[in-house]
């Protein structure tokens, strides 16, 4: 898979996700629509260095991730711990939002690990958004506010991270109808589930 991703000019091609709203997932490096959310931001390689680096056969997009899932495994644990949000529940956020990529950027302008838009960002103290530590502690911190915003109900918290809070409390306290806010609850709680 990642090989398929490199273009003959030695630049690996920016990742989308989409998920339909039976809940499929699809990745493409040409979205289709606005609909796609990127990923992976890509990075000018050189072929040379990536098949000495990497044994390219083997490579497969899952790998990719569970790498960068153990990367960042510490990290997570700590901040969930810090400000008492359940770790599984923070995996399964990064891992809809960005499969583990730090520099994952959207076209709607959310970055980092966590997907934080700018304003997010600065309301929870995050100066770099790029930076895994303090995208995490800020990510965490706004999914606290939000399960305790709209404890008891899980659902509604996720919604109004994918969506914003103002969404979910004008729906009156409920999932918006936009089936990429019905697709990411979904998917963040299958996941919290595994």
């Amino acid at each position: 898979m990642l090989l398929a991703l490199c273009l003959s000019n030695g630049v690996l091609a920016d990742v989308y996700k989409y998920t339909d709203n039976r809940g499929r997932i699809f990745y493409t490096d040409e979205p289709r629509n606005s609909l796609y959310k990127r990923i992976i931001k890509s990075r000018p390689i050189h072929y040379s260095v990536l098949k000495n680096t990497l044994n390219i056969e083997s490579v497969k997009f899952n790998n990719f991730t569970g790498t960068n899932k153990r990367r960042f495994d510490d990290l997570i644990e700590q901040t969930a711990y810090r400000h008492q949000v359940d770790a599984k529940l923070v995996h399964a956020v990064i891992q809809t939002e960005s499969a583990y990529n730090s520099s994952a950027q959207s076209p709607k302008g959310a970055m980092g690990l966590m997907q934080l838009m700018p304003d997010t960002a600065r309301r929870f103290g995050v100066i770099d958004r790029n930076d895994p530590d303090q995208n995490v502690d800020g990510g965490t911190r706004y999914l606290k506010h939000l399960i305790k915003l709209f404890q008891p109900n899980l659902a509604l918290a996720l919604a109004a991270y994918n969506a914003g809070e103002n969404a979910v409390i004008h729906h009156n306290n409920s999932i918006p109808p936009y089936p990429e806010t019905q697709n990411y609850v979904k998917q963040v709680l299958s996941l919290y589930r595994q």
